[in-house]
């Protein structure tokens, strides 16, 4: 018996389920403050005034202008390959798909490390609260409890971030109050209108500020995120790149403002107790025990949040992974009967975390994921300047400015921060980076077949 055919073909097209176009310019630019952090500098600021020899907010303000001007490159990318991939998509499709394979890779270099570097600052926070409990036992203790919310399945909500980002700006604004009066009434207007923590000439060392630079650039991670909402937003061509511009721009502002005064407040960069976790000391100096405390836990809650979500993103790409070939099909798409989680993988990130935490400081954790970063952004800085200004379609004009110059100077000064980084982030990455392209040369035997696709959707 032959079916009816559907007579209104168009009816099936609009209940077929599909992304609305709902969100506007100003839901983007929150949805990137709350994935960066407006505490992003907070954990970085000891360890970059040492290295910079004072200058943490120079680093904020280099770091600022190659990430705005890589944001428009990522902007425009987005415009024409709106699906969520970020680097890898873009880097793929704009240059070619095994140079894009080679992003995804150091990318998955980073999805690694972000679990493991959470551990870390969460773990040297509760150690600064309760200083008699050794730092082994809290990198135990937070491991244990973020796999096990993973393991159950429990993820945090937009609420939930929502709630903490008001927080974050309630005490980081009380911070700002207490700082401006106590630099005031210790050192008048000339300590608030101060050139000295952009420059001061007695230590200033361009090396050591671009070395600091490699490091504190980890403030703004997270921006390209915006991109991935690229098929929900109205006019994504203009407000995609508008958002990720201005995330970059109020990051960078407002980070360097907290550290400016922090700097101020306590100019001796030298005689931190701990220089992972300094600015708790500088918001005890302007505001007491209290405000120790408010700081210490509110990153303590950061961490656990971001630590969350990171194993559980690393562990949704390695079953990704698994499930389409790329590593091993019965360990790596392995699901949990009762919660559908990807358990093994889970698991498995929860050890790698634990390993990071205990063979690799704060910083060279940081420093390493920036190497991952760094050279996915000049990837996209290429690919956006390979499409706008070589491949234009014949009859549009080309500009010469937006076109070439701006992504040419995205690449160039995301290139050295990237070349600034110290020895072994680089010796560790490049080993990372090898190690898939000789990977990629078995899986395509020797560049004449397409890679594997690496699914960085859901993850």
């Amino acid at each position: 018996m032959n079916s009816i055919p559907d007579v209104h073909p168009e009816k099936s097209e609009q209940e077929a389920p599909h992304l609305k176009r709902v969100l506007g310019l100003w839901d983007l630019i929150f949805y990137g403050i709350v994935l960066i952090q407006p505490i992003a500098a907070v954990g970085l600021f000891g360890i970059a005034s040492q290295v910079s020899r004072g200058h943490m907010v120079t680093t904020l303000l280099i770091a600022m202008v190659g990430m705005m001007l890589t944001a428009i490159s990522y902007g425009r990318m987005a415009s024409l390959f709106p699906s969520a991939g970020s680097a890898y998509t873009y880097v793929g499709k704009g240059l070619n798909v095994h140079l894009g394979f080679l992003a995804g890779w150091v990318m998955f270099l980073d999805y690694l490390i972000i679990p493991g570097i959470n551990t870390i600052y969460g773990s040297l926070t509760l150690s600064r609260l309760i200083p008699s409990v050794p730092f082994f036992f809290w990198v135990v203790l937070f491991i244990t409890l973020i796999t096990f919310l993973n393991l159950r399945g429990i993820r945090s909500t937009a609420s939930s971030n929502e709630v903490l980002l008001f927080i974050m700006c309630v005490i980081i604004t009380i911070f700002i109050v207490m700082a401006i009066k106590y630099i005031f009434l210790a050192q008048g207007w000339q300590g608030l209108l101060s050139y000295k923590p952009f420059y001061n000439p007695a230590t200033f060392n361009f090396k050591a500020i671009m070395t600091a630079t490699s490091f504190a650039a980890l403030t703004y991670i997270g921006f390209d995120g915006v991109t991935t909402l690229a098929e929900e937003v109205r006019n994504p061509k203009r407000n995609i790149l508008l958002a990720t511009v201005l995330v970059c721009l109020f990051t960078g502002l407002f980070s360097g403002f907290q550290i400016y005064l922090a700097q101020q407040v306590w100019p001796d960069y030298n005689s931190f107790p701990n220089a992972e976790t300094a600015f708790f000391d500088v918001s005890a100096r302007v505001g007491g025990t209290l405000l120790f405390n408010a700081i210490a836990i509110i990153v303590f809650i950061a961490s656990l949040g971001s630590g969350l979500a990171g194993q559980a993103g690393a562990a949704r790409l390695l079953y990704a992974m698994g499930r389409d070939g790329v590593l091993p099909k019965k360990f790596f798409s392995h699901l949990s009967r009762k919660t559908s989680t990807p358990d093994f993988n889970i698991i498995l990130i929860a050890v790698l975390s634990i390993i990071i935490s205990f063979i690799i400081s704060y910083q060279g954790a940081a420093e390493l994921l920036n190497f991952g970063a760094f050279l996915a952004f000049m990837g996209v800085n290429i690919a956006a300047l390979r499409q706008f200004y070589f491949l234009r379609p014949a009859g549009e004009k080309r500009n010469l400015f937006s076109d070439a110059i701006i992504p040419l100077l995205g690449f160039l000064v995301c290139f050295f921060i990237w070349i600034s980084l110290p020895a072994p982030a680089k010796i560790v990455g490049g080993i990372w980076l090898i190690t898939g392209l000789i990977f990629l040369f078995i899986k395509t035997r020797g560049l004449k077949q397409k890679p594997v696709d690496l699914d960085f959707k859901d993850s």
